[in-house]
């Protein structure tokens, strides 16, 4: 029996599962929102909250829970992660309120970022580099069909059953992870083990980290205004004790030293910033402008995450030959077009020209997201693979977040804190037309942020 053949098929069984259960979570629960709404009386704010909230908790604890991977070991910490996403997603389901939804939300997150950085880092330690692009775009091509899974299930789900059952599943899929992992990965992965965990560096960067997101996301109002001033004061100090100290939560010579984890990582915020939003907004305006049902929704937003899907595993083994920044800057141009177009949606707009538009986004996502992952991965030594993973995960839900809270500015500026209601779609779209413009130009600048990374094959790892 090939052994080193036996753990790489299970390693990379184990990380498509859970690369598929992380964004399904995220996804599925779009299309229950207005449903969700309805039955806990929630308004415009407090539903974006249900989705921003397991971004925001699973963004701030991601670096930490990197580092302590690879101090403690990956798989038990993917372990506990995948178990705290099953207990909070029960407590989800039987939650009454929208507070006690949002909180279990929280818990949820955190659980998720045990997971999301510690699968890629699994398969980042076992394939070599002329394997790796390859099979991380295995692993993002899972990212996707959850995607793409995520609402037409979730629509399934909430038309038949009610929202409850779209987190009874995700118990469902958390336990057969569980089983898995136990049953077939024996080994450990424990890069920097018997170097010091920096506990005071992690609560100095998950403290600021939240008071700055959450500063951002109740903007304009002026308690926003201090939150946001305190975290990045906090953040600051965070950087200020992470230089001095001797094993840091987050190597910012990884940073200082190496151009290619610096932009890649700069590209992955922006790309994730002007597109994580697509999906929510998307799925509202065909419930409440065209008056689908969940499923019918989830049915046409299967189109982007498919066709990225479909494309990134190819778009990954390209890269271990073609220089990333080129594929991904091209991917980067597309959303452009792609976020633009969104921009000028009306209230009459055709479906078919919808969902050729997110065809159209999802071929450019696939360009940036399996290259811009091998470069960072492929930028770094074997020992900072947990933190490298960490830290690309964090840039996604940061920007995930971002997303999520650039359209909570929007909706402030356009609708305010009432329920969607008729009477108010047309608030209602300009907000979605102006959340759109404005990941339009964030892209703009991403195209940028991708091509300053220069070149990566052949360029000696830090």
């Amino acid at each position: 029996m090939d052994i080193d053949g036996s753990l790489k098929r299970n390693a990379l069984l184990v990380s498509v599962l859970s690369a598929f259960l992380g964004p399904f979570i995220a996804s599925s629960i779009t299309v229950a929102l207005p449903s969700i709404g309805a039955d806990l009386s929630m308004d415009a704010i407090s539903l974006s909250w249900v989705a921003t909230a397991y971004l925001l908790a699973a963004s701030a604890f991601l670096v930490p829970i990197g580092r302590a991977s690879d101090v403690y070991g990956r798989k038990k910490i993917f372990l506990w992660g995948m178990a705290l996403v099953s207990i909070s997603s029960i407590f989800a389901a039987l939650s009454t309120t929208g507070c006690a939804l949002i909180f279990w939300r929280v818990i949820q997150g955190m659980g998720s970022s045990m997971i999301f950085g510690t699968g890629i880092t699994i398969v980042a330690s076992v394939f070599p580099a002329n394997e790796r692009g390859k099979a991380l775009g295995i692993v993002l091509t899972a990212v996707y069909v959850g995607l793409s899974a995520g609402p037409f299930i979730g629509g399934i789900l909430t038309d038949l059953f009610g929202w409850r059952s779209i987190f009874y599943a995700n118990v469902a899929i958390g336990t057969v992870v569980l089983a898995t992992t136990i049953w077939k990965i024996r080994e450990e992965w424990a890069e920097a083990k018997g170097e010091k965990f920096d506990i005071a560096g992690s609560m100095l960067y998950i403290v600021p980290f939240t008071l700055t997101m959450y500063g951002f996301m109740t903007l304009p109002s002026i308690r926003g205004g201090l939150f946001l001033a305190a975290g990045l004061a906090g953040l600051v100090l965070f950087v200020m004790w992470e230089l001095r100290v001797e094993h840091p939560v987050l190597e910012m010579r990884l940073f200082i030293d190496n151009r290619t984890f610096l932009f890649s990582n700069l590209a992955t915020l922006i790309n994730y910033s002007a597109t994580f939003a697509i999906t929510f907004l998307i799925s509202l305006y065909l419930q409440y402008i065209k008056g689908m049902s969940p499923q019918a929704a989830g049915l046409i937003l299967i189109a982007q995450p498919l066709m990225q899907a479909l494309l990134t595993t190819f778009t990954g083994k390209i890269s271990d030959r073609v220089e990333p920044r080129i594929l991904s800057s091209l991917g980067m141009a597309s959303l452009v077009i792609g976020l633009g177009l969104f921009g000028f949606i009306s209230e009459g707009a055709r479906i078919h020209l919808i969902v050729l538009n997110l065809l159209f986004l999802g071929f450019g996502f696939a360009l940036f997201v399996s290259p811009n992952t091998n470069a960072v991965m492929g930028s770094v030594d074997k020992r900072f693979y947990g933190v490298a993973s960490g830290t690309l995960a964090t840039m996604r839900v940061i920007g995930q977040t971002l997303s999520m809270g650039i359209v909570m500015f929007m909706f402030m500026l356009f609708v305010g804190k009432i329920q969607i209601t008729p009477e108010h779609y047309g608030h209602f779209m300009e907000s979605v037309k102006a959340a759109f413009f404005v990941f339009a130009g964030l892209s703009f600048l991403g195209i940028f942020a991708s091509l300053a990374r220069g070149k990566m094959h052949n360029k000696k790892i830090v």
